[in-house]
C-alpha cells in the first residue's frame, strides 16, 4: 500500500480501542487493524512486535488516560465517577484489557508505571473517606472496578438495568463511605 501515515503508532491503538470496545479483545489481529487502518499488513510489526505487545500498549494508554481524567476529581467520590465513567465510556476499548494478564504483559515496565500512577491519583481520594480502615482502598476499588465489571458483563440485577453507571457509582459509594462536608 502506498499509504504514508503520520503517527501510525496513535492510529492503531485508536482503532485498536474501537475494535475492542465494539466487537472485544478477540477481534483485533494486527492484519485485521493494518487493514483498517490503511496500511500494508507488516506496517504494525514496526511498532508491535506481536498482538501481546499491542494490548500492553493500549493499556498502558489506558492506565494514563485514566490516571489523567481521575487527577481531575478533587475527592474519592468525583475521582470513583471519573473512573466509571472513563471504563464505560471513552476508555471502554482500553479498560477491556487492562486488567487481563492473558492479554497483556504484567510486567512491562511501562505499564507498571502507569498502573501505579494511575492507582496512587484512585488511592489519594481514599485518604478523604470515612471509614479510614486498612481495608478503604480494596474496598474503593472493589466498588469502581466491580461496577464496571458488572457493567459491562450485563450481570446487574434488573432492578439497575438500564441505569446511569456514574449515577449509580455515586449512590454506592454514599452507601460503603461517608464524605467530608463541604
Amino acid at each position: 500500500m502506498a499509504y504514508h501515515h503520520g503517527d501510525l503508532r496513535s492510529a492503531l491503538l485508536r482503532e485498536a480501542a474501537a475494535m475492542v470496545a465494539a466487537d472485544g479483545p478477540d477481534a483485533v489481529t494486527l492484519r485485521e487493524l493494518a487493514r483498517r487502518v490503511g496500511v500494508s499488513h507488516a506496517a504494525p510489526g514496526h511498532h508491535f512486535r506481536d498482538r501481546r505487545s499491542l494490548m500492553t500498549a493500549l493499556a498502558t494508554e489506558g492506565f494514563r488516560r485514566l490516571g489523567d481524567a481521575l487527577r481531575e476529581a478533587p475527592d474519592f467520590l468525583a475521582a470513583a465517577e471519573a473512573y466509571v465513567r472513563f471504563a464505560t465510556g471513552p476508555g471502554r476499548g482500553h479498560y477491556a484489557v487492562m486488567f487481563d494478564p492473558s492479554r497483556i504483559d504484567p510486567a512491562d515496565p511501562d505499564l507498571a508505571a502507569a498502573r501505579a500512577a494511575a492507582d496512587e491519583v484512585l488511592l489519594a481520594g481514599v485518604a478523604t473517606v470515612e471509614p479510614r480502615t486498612p481495608d478503604s482502598p480494596l474496598a474503593a476499588f472493589a466498588l469502581v472496578h466491580g461496577l464496571v465489571m458488572l457493567y459491562g458483563s450485563g450481570a446487574l440485577e434488573r432492578s439497575y438495568a438500564g441505569e446511569d453507571p456514574v449515577a449509580l457509582t455515586r449512590r454506592i459509594a454514599q452507601v460503603l463511605f461517608s464524605f467530608p462536608a463541604g
